[in-house]
């Protein structure tokens, strides 16, 4: 009797054991991936380079120091209304300055105050120790918020007019129908040529974690950005919007335990308009979709959650090759100050 007893006894002990390692083993192959552990890296700084990176292409940061950063486009009649200045003397750039409305936009528009510099001959913003001998308001006619209408244009005017009041200046400002009717027409083409690509990494069993998801993202080139829960493929040139975006769940990035947040999919981006077509964006964005999705178990989507094939990918960049076409022809080559003003 007390041989079947203790028998019963073992066998509920291994039966309570195994559910325990069932259990246990269920737990861990539901939790989140982690990233691994990895010892302490030199800075970017002190070691020359970002690494890693996706080696078929070349990153910002292979090699310091950097270009500069690419100085603010300025004015120009393609895509700004502008009203020359006429001066009673030369002004110093101080004078300018402290004559420069408190805001620079109008409405949902840029709005710029330039000056031709006595020394170079060049159009500039306003500069301490400079002197100009004319100046020139200007107002974006379109952006991604639309085009430039009747009221964004009488505030224009009435900006520009109390300026030119406080350096006795006289403006030459252009008609109001006219100028309308272009940022409208603008507004039409860029909507029309406007073009921001998604594709999406989904998770096909374990879900990963944020730091995990940094940790792989890192070993392609993507450097953290500025906000959180996104993460950029930097530009050739320092200064410049990146090549490629990354973004998950900003509040799974900012969970009290990231650790225990699990994500599913990632999205990344490729702002057209934005980048130089010579960093061949859209090449990259294929391939670090792919490499991210075998790296970390998944399926590249579109942003509806459907597969997408090579033919598919091949149709994408034929047609994104016509509207790089477009863009130049219309002198607004994707990457170029003038589209980042316009697609912004």
């Amino acid at each position: 009797m007390m041989s079947l007893q203790m028998s019963l006894l073992l066998l509920g002990v291994l039966l309570l054991l195994a559910m325990a390692g069932y259990y246990g083993w269920q737990a861990r192959k539901s939790r989140p991936r982690q990233a691994e552990p990895t010892e302490p890296r030199t800075t970017e700084h002190e070691a020359g380079r970002i690494e890693p990176h996706l080696n078929d292409f070349p990153l910002a940061g292979d090699a310091l120091p950097g270009p500069a950063p690419e100085k603010k486009p300025g004015l120009d009649a393609l895509i700004d209304a502008v009203a020359p200045i006429a001066l009673e003397a030369p002004l110093s750039g101080e004078a300018v300055l402290v004559a420069l409305p408190s805001t620079r936009r109008v409405g949902s528009k840029p709005f710029a105050i330039e000056g031709l510099n006595a020394a170079t001959q060049r159009w500039e913003p306003p500069t301490v120790g400079q002197t100009y001998s004319q100046l020139q308001a200007g107002v974006q006619l379109a952006n991604r918020s639309g085009a430039l209408n009747d009221i964004e244009f009488s505030e224009f005017v009435m900006k520009t007019q109390n300026f030119c009041d406080a350096i006795n200046g006289t403006p030459d400002l252009p008609v109001m129908r006219s100028e309308v009717n272009r940022a409208r027409e603008l507004d039409q083409f860029a909507s029309g040529h406007d073009a921001q690509l998604v594709l999406m990494v989904q998770a096909r069993r374990v879900a990963w974690s944020p730091s995990y998801i940094q940790q792989t993202s890192a070993r392609h080139g993507f450097v953290m950005g500025s906000l959180a829960g996104r993460l950029v493929m930097p530009a050739s040139t320092a200064g410049l919007p990146p090549v490629v975006s990354l973004s998950f769940d900003a509040l799974a990035a900012l969970a009290d335990d990231p650790t225990q947040s699990a994500l599913r999919q990632i999205t990344l981006g490729l702002d057209v308009a934005q980048v130089d077509r010579s960093e061949k964006p859209f090449e990259r964005l294929r391939a670090v979709a792919d490499a991210l999705a075998q790296d970390m178990d998944g399926v590249v989507t579109d942003d509806q959650g459907a597969t997408l094939s090579p033919d598919a990918m091949t149709v994408i960049a034929a047609e994104l090759e016509q509207l790089y076409d477009i863009l130049e022809q219309h002198e607004l080559a994707a990457g170029s100050p003038l589209a980042r003003r316009l697609f912004s």
